[in-house]
Formats: structure tokens, sequence, C-alpha cells
């Protein structure tokens, strides 16, 4: 059986795992960041966390794939930008690090993108040549799979769609631009949205509440739970709709701890989503779930081993 190591890496958290060619994960780990430590002190816990999971040595390992927050450029595995989550992250060379330490072939991409490698593999993207990834969390973040294979731009930098305005009068973002969708439908988005909402009613947020608590009571039936919903649907759906136009998807595959909301989030979106897209194009295009699940970063990280690597042109798939 053929293995490659699969590391993701976040602002919070580093996963960590080896991988067969079924996208079966082996052995596993899972690391705090601790990224105020700096880039250094992040690469010394990645090298040591992939030595625990290569074990004794005794699996065939064939390559090492890593997914990373922030833009990658995969050509050379450095890291091109990154947010403050990860201080001090731009410019790291994270395969020229690996490949040394290791003496394996690297390969180094961003982490949605390695997402989308593990969804085209093993999950909802199976049968399909084109589609797009959203992945709600933290932030959110996109890839983008056009004829089987992975759009870049011109610097690698392409997916950023949580990046997309849904409202040029909206708030600023840290990116520089007003009305990001990140804004309304990601974790910290929707605490926003509460925390105003409640404001609004003359009621005082509770202390911790988040994403997970407002989905819960959504589910629940509470009343200002269904306010931020209807906002947070409509601001997603209107993203999706200007997705659906650009790139004529088959499907938009929507993971990361958001979209855990279940059927009735995912009917709701399709159903404004259709409401906001051309007729001769919404037909075209599916809105479903993830289908590999909240380790779809660490498999899809492995898995460019195979599909980016000297065996690329027989594997199942051209990423």
């Amino acid at each position: 059986m053929k293995y490659a190591v699969g590391v993701d890496i976040g602002g919070t958290k580093i996963q960590f795992a080896l991988v067969d060619e079924q996208g079966r994960i082996a052995r596993g780990d899972v690391v705090a960041t601790e990224a105020a430590r700096g880039a250094e002190g992040v690469m010394q816990t990645v090298v040591e966390g992939i030595d625990r999971v290569i074990g004794d040595g005794c699996a065939r390992i064939e390559g090492i794939g890593i997914g990373s927050a922030g833009q990658i450029d995969f050509r050379t595995g450095e890291v091109s930008f990154a947010v403050d989550t990860l201080p001090g992250w731009t410019g790291t060379p994270i395969k020229q690090i690996v490949e040394r330490r290791f003496g394996l072939p690297a390969y180094v991409d961003n982490d949605v993108n390695a997402a989308a490698v593990a969804e085209k593999c093993f999950g909802a993207g199976r049968q399909l040549d084109h589609f797009v990834c959203l992945a709600l969390g933290t932030g959110i973040g996109g890839a983008i799979v056009e004829s089987g294979r992975l759009l870049r731009g011109a610097s690698g930098g392409a997916g950023e769609l949580g990046h997309v305005s849904v409202d040029f009068n909206g708030p600023r973002c840290s990116c520089g631009n007003y009305g990001c969708v990140e804004l309304y439908a990601s974790g910290p988005g929707i605490a926003r949205l509460a925390r105003e909402t409640l404001a609004a009613q003359g009621t005082a947020a509770e202390a911790g509440l988040g994403a997970k608590e407002v989905l819960a009571d959504w589910s629940g039936g509470a009343a200002y739970a269904a306010l931020v919903m209807d906002r947070v649907i409509r601001a997603l759906a209107s993203a999706v709709a200007g997705i659906i136009h650009a790139f004529n998807p088959q499907a938009v595959i929507i993971g990361g701890g958001v979209s855990g909301a279940g059927d009735a989030f995912f009917a709701a979106l399709a159903k404004e989503a259709a409401a906001r897209t051309s007729p001769s194009m919404r037909g075209d295009c599916r809105i479903v779930p993830a289908g590999v699940g909240a380790n779809a970063g660490v498999i899809g990280a492995a898995a460019q081993v195979w599909h980016y690597g000297p065996d690329a042109a027989a594997s199942r798939v051209a990423l």
C-alpha cells in the first residue's frame, strides 16, 4: 500500500495524517498552531508533526503534501501572502524546509485548494469537471476547478471568493473591500450579525455567543436567529449567484463548520440562489455539502503527492 503524509496548517491548529491512495487515514494527529511563535516556531511544529506521523518508517511513503492558510505559490511552495492570524508567515519557504529535512518530494498549496483536491478525488466532485468549493469557517475560502484542473490565476491567488462583495455600502473588510461575503456568512460574521440583531431588540448577547450557538438557536426556532440566518443566507446566495454567473459550474460544494447547519440551510440557500441566478444557468448547477468531511484539508493535502507528482499522468484525476 502506498501512503502520503498530509499536513493542514491553519491559524488555530495543524492536522497531520498518514493517508493511503483511497483517501483513508491510517494514523493522524492534531496540535495547536501557536501562531504567535512566528514562522520558525510553526515550521518546527510542522516538522515534528510529520516525524510523528511517519513513525517507524515501515509504511511506503511517496511524499508529503501540505495545505496552508494564505496565498501559496504552488510552484515554489512558498507563502506569497498571509494575514495576521499567522504572523510572519508571508515568505515562508515551506516546500524547501520540508524537502531538505525529510528527503521526500513535497507539494504545497492553499488549504481550500487542497480540500478541492479531496472533493475531486474522494468526495462530492468525483463525477464533476467544473465545480467551485467554498469553505465557511473563521473566514471564507474558495477553490475553482475548471475542466478538471484547479484555476490558479496569474500568481496563484485565484479563488479568494470570500472577498466577493455582496454590499458595496457594507462594513470595511480586512482585505480593503466593503461588504465582503466573509463578513456575513463566516463564523465571526454570523456572530457579529447576532450581536447586532440582539442589540437592536434591546437584548444583550450572551457571553460566548458564536455561530455554533446561533445555528442551534435557528434550528430551535429562535426569532432572533431567524433574522440573522435570513441575512446570512441572502448574502451567501448573492455570492453563489455571482459564482454561477462567472464560472458556470456543475456544482458549488460547500464545506467548513458553518455548512453543518443541515438540510434546512442548504434548501434555503438553493432557493435564494436560484432566485438570483439567470434562468439559463441556474439549472446547470447544484449546491451541495462537501462529501469528505472535516478531514478534507489533510486528505486533500496528502493527495497532492499523487495528483501533482511524477505519477500524475496516470492518476484518477488531472488537477
